[in-house]
Parts: C-alpha cells; sequence; structure tokens
C-alpha cells in the first residue's frame, strides 16, 4: 500500500469526486492525506512541507490535484527545491483544459482512477523544460494563441471549458497580427513572421490543441513548432479551422524541430504562456532537463518507452 499527501486547489476542495476517490483509495488500503490551498504561495508552500517531512511521515508520492498550472506549480517547486525527496509524484486533473493530464492518458472524467494510478503505478524519471529559470512540465507557447489564453474570461472558462478559447479567439479574429522573430535550435534556425509557436515537453494545449503530437516527456528533447504567418489567400475559414483542430488545419505551412534546447529573439515583445503562467519577452533560451522528477503516468502516451524503477520506500 502506498502513502500519499495531495496538493489540492483550494477550488477544489468541495468536489464530491475528490472526497469519492479518497474515500476509495483509503478503503483500498492505501494512506491519502489532503492539503487544500487557500491563498496565493500556498502550492509551493505545502509541495515544500510534503517533501520536507516525507522521510519522518513515510510519504511516498506527492499528488498534484488541479489544473495544469497547479500541476506545473507543484513540480516545478519540485524541481527548484533543496534535494532529499525521494519519492515520486502523481497528478489528480481537476482543471478547465487539463492539457497535460490528458497527453498523458490520464482521464479527468474518472478521478478516482487517477489518483489510484498515482498509488499503484511505477514511477518514470520524466524530464522537465525550463525557460530563463523556469521550469515547466508541458508547454511553451506563444503569439496569437497565447494571447487568448491570457484574455479568455475564467467564468467563461467554468462553463464552456475548452470551448471559451475557441470563442475567445473568434471574437479577437479581427485583431490577430502576426509576430516575427528568429528561432534556433541545434542544426536549426528560422527566422520570419509566424502566428504562432510552441515548445513542447508534452503536446497539447488551449483545451485541445494537439500543437506538439509528436512530443514525449522522457525522450531528453523538446519539439518545437512554428506556424509561419498565413498568406491572405487561405482566408479566415481556415483561421478558425486552426483555432479549434490545431495546426494540422493548415498541414504544410508548419515547420517543426527537436532539439534539447531552443532560443528567441526578437524587436518587440511577444505573448508567451508558460504552462499557464503569461509573460512579455523579446528573448528567451529553453532547455530540456533529462529525467528530472520521477512522475506516476502509468501507460502513458507520453513515454517513448524508458523502464520504470521501483518506488523508493518511505
Amino acid at each position: 500500500m502506498t502513502h500519499l499527501r495531495i496538493i489540492l486547489n483550494g477550488k477544489s476542495a468541495a468536489d464530491v469526486r475528490v472526497r469519492r476517490a479518497v474515500a476509495t483509495l483509503r478503503a483500498e488500503g492505501h494512506q491519502v492525506g489532503v492539503r487544500p490551498t487557500w491563498e496565493s504561495g500556498d502550492v509551493q508552500r505545502l509541495t515544500s512541507e510534503a517533501m520536507r517531512d516525507a522521510a519522518a511521515d513515510g510519504i511516498e508520492v506527492i499528488v498534484a490535484a488541479g489544473g495544469d498550472g497547479t500541476i506545473n506549480e507543484v513540480l516545478g517547486t519540485a524541481f527548484t527545491g533543496e534535494g532529499g525527496y525521494g519519492g515520486s509524484f502523481g497528478i489528480l486533473p481537476l482543471g478547465t483544459a487539463n492539457d497535460f493530464a490528458r497527453s498523458a492518458g490520464v482521464d479527468p472524467n474518472d478521478i478516482t482512477a487517477a489518483l489510484r494510478r498515482a498509488a499503484t503505478s511505477m514511477p518514470v524519471p520524466v524530464d522537465i523544460g525550463v525557460l530563463d529559470g523556469r521550469p515547466f512540465v508541458n508547454l511553451v507557447t506563444g503569439g496569437f494563441g497565447s494571447r487568448i489564453t491570457a484574455e479568455t474570461d475564467p467564468q467563461l472558462k467554468k462553463s464552456l471549458g475548452g470551448l471559451a478559447y475557441a470563442l475567445t479567439g473568434l471574437a479577437r479574429l479581427g485583431d490577430m497580427t502576426a509576430s516575427t522573430g528568429r528561432f534556433r535550435g541545434e542544426g536549426f534556425e528560422w527566422e520570419g513572421p509566424f502566428i504562432a509557436m510552441a515548445i513542447g515537453n508534452g503536446r497539447q494545449a488551449g483545451g485541445g490543441i494537439p500543437l506538439c503530437p509528436g512530443a514525449s516527456i522522457d525522450d531528453g528533447l523538446l519539439d518545437l513548432l512554428i506556424l509561419p504567418a498565413i498568406p491572405p489567400d487561405l482566408g479566415s475559414q481556415h483561421l478558425m479551422e486552426a483555432l479549434r483542430t490545431g495546426p494540422r488545419a493548415i498541414r504544410g505551412l508548419e515547420v517543426r524541430c527537436k532539439s534539447t534546447w531552443f532560443e528567441y529573439e526578437a524587436q518587440e515583445d511577444l505573448h508567451v504562456n508558460l504552462d499557464g503562467e503569461p509573460l512579455l519577452t523579446r528573448t528567451f533560451r529553453v532547455e530540456c532537463v533529462p529525467g528530472a522528477l520521477s512522475l506516476r503516468l502509468g501507460d502513458s502516451p507520453l513515454l517513448k518507452g524508458r523502464q520504470p524503477h521501483p518506488p523508493v520506500a518511505g
């Protein structure tokens, strides 16, 4: 049996699915502690506390319970924190889009199964991306799509889920302008105007858009997508199709590359989204840190087949 500590986004504290999942896992013999957040900074504090107390309390798995932002914050805190925690991490998807969980094959519609996966799956070493010192688990996106993500009303997201992003994109379509910048990677260089870019450790963002469908979280590489400025003769229909289904709607225009690092530079600010954290920047460097943390994902499509290792006894 496994001892889990859940770092729960306070917005989901009253979610009956979470209570049912915790009760079920306890009935199955697992030890489950829950620490809900209340205010800004609690995720970092509670994660650090769980890592620090793991040996004394026997905590084997720290579970990030919330949306993509909460998952990124828990794992980012672990990545940048002091060493000494020998356990692993799990995810409980409770957000609006749940892009990372869906990429990883964790079903947001079955919270009990997700928690059981965190308790029973073998831990696997996974990569972490780092943008100018800021860690991320899933994706860095930039351009028009990131602006839409930042501007989508939280109440609309709560009501409509991932559809809220597409509706906001439709409303802002007339404001769409291309960014111009230069990208570099291992044996790669591209410069010009573009509508959107993504650098993926995971595969999708924006409520289900598969920006980096070939990315793996344990291959030591990051996947780059650049969607160049779209020729006027393609029309707005293609643009809206791209918002709805991703860049496969205009297959053949996109630029793709894999590398252990990427650099970007431009003369004007670019809207960037770092797993839910909006940024404005003109330059950045992104690097992949292989095998940085141990994550319990079960049979996940994000894994290329690296052998799992036995859990560390608490």
